[in-house]
């Protein structure tokens, strides 16, 4: 199973979202410096760097910060085993989204 699937599979049970996208974002980051290992630059494969859109009822009177943590909570292991960067974009049903 690959991040992305374990990362989707992680999110519908944690928030059983209405709505969902997880977007890879690794390709847009080829180039960087990586931290890892110095002097060395990311080249943009694998699975590294996450967007994750979610609408959930469990995010209902839940503060962004709240729901940052709940999010990174459950893909602590993801984040443990690679994921580099998480943008994470949690709204409530009846909220406003940009997507």
């Amino acid at each position: 199973m690959s991040i992305q699937e374990r990362i989707e599979k992680k999110l519908n049970e944690a928030f059983a979202p209405e709505r969902m996208q997880v977007l890879n974002e690794s390709h847009l980051h080829a180039g960087h410096h990586n931290r890892d290992r110095a002097g060395e630059t990311f080249d943009g494969e694998g699975e590294t760097h996450f967007r994750v859109r979610l609408v959930s009822p469990k995010f209902a009177g839940m503060g962004r910060i709240d729901r940052h943590r709940a999010v990174n909570e459950a893909l602590s292991q993801e984040l443990a085993d690679g994921v580099h960067a998480l943008a994470i974009e949690p709204a409530a049903p009846g909220e406003a989204t940009r997507w």
